[in-house]
């Protein structure tokens, strides 16, 4: 983790969210107690910061300083509001080509989708605020400098932001095994989301009783299944042929 894209100690953090500071993720020691670390916990569940228990090993491991049982990066991007950036692109009267990352977790899958979505000309990539994969060195490093040119948006929940899309006229898709639709029959040449599950659940099953359609990927191995980037590359590889 690179040196000025962390914070450590429990004041400087909860002094860092409270000045509205891009704050990607928190680790906090197990176990740890007090009055001041329980006024973070409270500052970052108001402000809906992810974050995660961890041993105090890799909190040394992340730094050397005194950092009182608490670690925090900052995201090297800012966010987007995903409503402004929806209008933004219907205003544009173009289809957009949105992308919903339901609680990826591994950093490296994210900088690699978001090198892939950067290359087949996604709009921007929808992640949930809790839960998802951090945007730290790794993910920069991954994705080649891309995270840097392509709009990410995060929000609090994944199903509100497949409702909002839905009410905005664009459909959504969940990349699924659970369905006997093949991604070769669906229709991407209009206003897309495509919907990619996490490394080890795929998409939330509640999500995948709202979205508009499932599509999955003819698999003719023995594993029966992809790495999450290399499925993803594959549907937006479609999508982009749909629309040549």
């Amino acid at each position: 983790m690179e040196k000025e894209h962390q914070i450590f100690g429990i004041r400087a953090i909860i002094e860092a969210i409270n000045a509205k500071k891009e704050i990607d993720k928190v680790f906090i020691q197990k176990e740890a107690q007090g009055d001041l670390m329980q006024e973070l916990m409270k500052t970052m569940k108001k402000n809906n910061i992810n974050f995660s228990y961890v041993p105090v090993e890799k909190l040394n491991k992340l730094t050397h300083n005194n950092h009182q049982g608490a670690v925090a990066t900052i995201a090297p991007i800012s966010f987007h509001s995903l409503e402004n950036l929806v209008e933004s692109l219907l205003e544009k009267e173009k289809k957009p080509l949105l992308l919903i990352l339901d609680q990826l977790s591994d950093a490296r899958n994210f900088g690699a989708i978001i090198r892939t979505a950067e290359c087949t000309g996604v709009d921007g990539i929808i992640i949930q605020k809790q839960g998802s994969a951090p945007v730290n060195g790794d993910t920069v490093k991954t994705s080649a400098g891309a995270v840097f040119n392509v709009p990410i948006c995060k929000v609090d929940h994944i199903k509100d932001a497949v409702f909002y899309l839905q009410g905005s006229g664009i459909k959504t898709v969940a990349a699924t095994e659970k369905t006997d639709n093949n991604i070769y029959d669906i229709n991407f040449n209009e206003p897309v989301a495509i919907i990619m599950g996490s490394e080890d659940r795929g998409v939330n099953p509640s999500v995948l009783k709202i979205v508009d359609e499932k599509a999955k990927l003819p698999m003719f191995g023995t594993i029966e299944s992809l790495n999450v980037s290399v499925a993803c590359g594959a549907f937006l590889y479609e999508t982009l042929r749909q629309r040549m």
